[in-house]
C-alpha cells in the first residue's frame, strides 16, 4: 500500500501543479494540453473521438466536453467520415498547433522541475520499468475508416 499512496498522492500534487502553470501562462487546461499534445502527433494531426479518448485518459463524455469547449476556442474542429457517419475526428487547427507550441516550453519545464529533476537517473528508469507494463497502450496509429481529406 506504501506504494500505491505514494503513487497517488505523487500523480495528483504534480498534476496540480502542472494544471496551475498551463492555466496561468496559457489559459489552458492540462487535459485540454494532452488533446492538443495527441492531436499533433497522430498522422494528419487528427484521431478518432473514441482513440484520443482512450490517449488522453478521458470517459468518451468527458472529451466530447472538452473537444466541445476547444473547439469554441478554435483549437480543434471535427470531422465526420463520409463513409462512415458514426466515425467522427478531432482535428488539430492551426491555431490549436499555435497554442500548443507556445504551452509546450512550460509543460516541459514543469515536467522537469516536479518530476524529473527530483528523481535520480535509476529511479526514473525503476519508474519507467515498473508503470510501463500497468499503463496500457495508446496509439496514435489508429486504422483509417475515412480516407483524410
Amino acid at each position: 500500500m506504501r506504494s500505491w499512496h505514494a503513487l497517488i498522492r505523487s500523480h495528483a500534487r504534480i498534476v496540480r501543479i502542472l494544471e496551475a502553470e498551463l492555466n496561468a501562462e496559457h489559459g489552458l487546461s492540462l487535459p485540454g494540453y494532452e488533446v492538443l499534445a495527441h492531436l499533433s502527433e497522430a498522422p494528419g494531426e487528427r484521431l478518432r473521438m473514441s482513440d484520443l479518448a482512450t490517449c488522453a485518459v478521458l470517459t468518451p463524455s468527458g472529451l466530447t466536453r472538452l473537444v466541445d469547449k476547444l473547439a469554441r476556442e478554435g483549437l480543434v474542429r471535427r470531422d465526420r467520415c463520409g463513409e462512415d457517419g458514426r466515425v467522427v475526428y478531432a482535428v488539430l487547427t492551426s491555431a490549436g498547433r499555435r497554442r500548443l507550441t507556445a504551452a509546450y516550453p512550460t509543460h516541459l519545464r514543469g515536467v522537469r522541475e516536479h518530476f524529473v529533476d527530483r528523481l535520480a537517473p535509476e529511479q526514473r528508469h525503476a519508474v519507467s520499468e515498473a508503470l510501463e507494463p500497468l499503463a496500457g497502450q495508446c496509439s496514435n496509429q489508429t486504422a483509417e475508416v475515412c480516407p483524410q481529406p
